[in-house]
């Protein structure tokens, strides 16, 4: 595929021009955080004899970056904390909720189903069942969307989504060969076998294996698949160096602005209250320009500065039936409507899942790009954005892999990412999604748009879209 991509986009609808008209769009930091969408007399997506559903309230820690203040804790501290920012921003009963479901991709052995340990820690009763998901960087969509089947299933009126991810501490695992040694030894009868046991294990056997961020069908790492995607899409060192800048930008004026409402305090146990995210570093492209690449060396695009960072944090929303809400006296932020999930080859294609997943929610919802007021995609690297929306804006692309007649078309950059992205804000892999759908519908009310579209890629060619509908000021 990357052959034919590089030929094709450096010719027709590649053209240079093309490639500089969408890299001086993605430039664009002048803050619009205040400006207004008209707002615009659409048709509501509500449908006949189908459950409107909602999100009542988003919360989350601040993220920040792995191996400071939160370095001390353990990932259901997180997911506690931010299950309990919930309850006081909603002043919800601890027994009016039916049921729970937690996201998170690196799971801690002792919590293996987090949702459930959090829950009771945070005050929960007892009697709510609470279970874990796990999809790579959207497992986080997965929790809201499993709320969203269960609850228009019948099964349940009020549900608590959120997912949680800590990468200060990571299992690391003894070899294959020193763990079968250990669990030899621990069925040994007599001294003879255990001191035999013991004289077996050699220096080798005493190497951990390290965790990474690599795809397990294809050995490569995600930042590698990331370089090689860009150069595949002929994106530029530049153009990555200037949406992460962009990224950033943003995402200072809006921590400024006060405009992240969804990040709540947390008192971290022995240290101080953290109120903020600490991952936003707004650069120059100068600076920019002095790292090396990161995972393709000498001669790649990605940098450490283009890519999201390795992140603590946790998420948790609240959604339910429109009539459960506001028969307790809640005024929801948004409904959520159609989604859709995608998977494609994770060798040549495994970060352009808002590719696919785009027009797709868009079909089923029967909207259009120019319908979507407020545009928020995961940015797991910056060279991953760029090609997405070069995909998206591409008639070639279309028509090869999507079977579409022409080109999905790219978001418009003054209504994406307006408060920054994973870049600035941080990427805990299993709470990211909360944050996206949070954002959209705070976007939604302070913009007056109507309809907003989040996308997400994630580990194993996967991806997820979901449109989301401004609920009625």
């Amino acid at each position: 595929m990357a052959a034919m991509l590089l030929s094709t986009m450096r010719s027709g609808s590649g053209s240079p021009s093309w490639a500089v008209r969408l890299a001086a769009r993605s430039l664009s930091t002048t803050s619009p955080l205040q400006a207004q969408v008209q707002t615009k007399s659409k048709k509501t997506l509500a449908r006949p004899g189908v459950k409107n559903i909602v999100l009542v309230e988003g919360v989350r820690t601040p993220f920040l970056l792995s191996g400071t203040t939160y370095a001390d804790l353990m990932p259901h501290d997180l997911a506690r904390a931010a299950l309990q920012g919930l309850l006081h921003k909603t002043g919800l009963s601890k027994d009016a909720v039916d049921y729970i479901i937690y996201g998170t991709v690196i799971q801690e052995v002792k919590t293996s189903n987090i949702a459930r340990e959090a829950a009771l820690g945070a005050g929960f009763s007892d009697r709510i069942p609470a279970h874990t998901v796990t999809m790579a960087c959207i497992s986080s969509n997965v929790a809201m969307t499993s709320a969203v089947g269960m609850i228009a299933a019948g099964q349940c009126d009020s549900v608590v989504a959120g997912g949680v991810e800590f990468m200060s501490d990571v299992p690391i695992r003894h070899s294959r060969k020193m763990r079968k040694t250990m669990l030899s030894l621990s069925r040994a009868k007599t001294v003879g076998q255990r001191l035999g046991l013991i004289g077996s294990i050699r220096m080798a056997h005493l190497s951990p294996e390290l965790p990474a961020v690599a795809e397990f069908s294809t050995a490569e790492t995600m930042g590698h698949s990331a370089d090689r995607l860009a150069a595949a899409f002929g994106v530029t060192r530049l153009e990555q160096d200037e949406f992460s800048v962009r990224s950033h930008t943003l995402a200072k004026q809006a921590q400024d602005a006060g405009l992240l409402e969804d990040v709540i305090s947390f008192k971290v146990p022995g240290r101080d209250i953290v109120s903020k995210d600490n991952g936003i570093r707004v650069s120059s492209m100068e600076q920019m320009g002095k790292l090396k690449a990161a995972f393709i060396k000498p001669h790649g695009t990605v940098t450490a500065a283009n890519s999201s960072f390795l992140t603590d944090g946790a998420s948790a929303v609240l959604v339910m039936s429109e009539e459960k809400a506001l028969a307790m006296g809640y005024k929801p932020k948004a409904y959520l409507r159609d989604f859709v999930y995608v998977s494609q080859d994770p060798k040549d294609q495994l970060l352009l899942g808002p590719t696919y997943g785009t027009p797709k929610v868009l079909e089923r919802a029967g909207l259009s790009m120019s319908d979507i007021d407020v545009f928020e995609f995961h940015e797991a690297f910056a060279g991953q954005i760029m090609a997405n929306l070069k995909a998206m804006d591409s008639d070639w692309f279309g028509q090869t892999y999507l079977g579409r007649k022409s080109k999905v078309g790219a978001p418009p950059m003054e209504k994406f990412n307006l408060w920054g992205g994973s870049l600035s804000l941080g990427h805990p892999f299993g709470a990211t999604g909360c944050r996206l759908v949070t954002t959209v519908a705070h976007r939604l009310q302070r913009e007056g748009g109507q309809y907003g579209l989040v996308a997400a890629c994630a580990a194993g060619g996967l991806g997820h879209a979901m449109v989301i509908e401004a609920y009625p000021q």
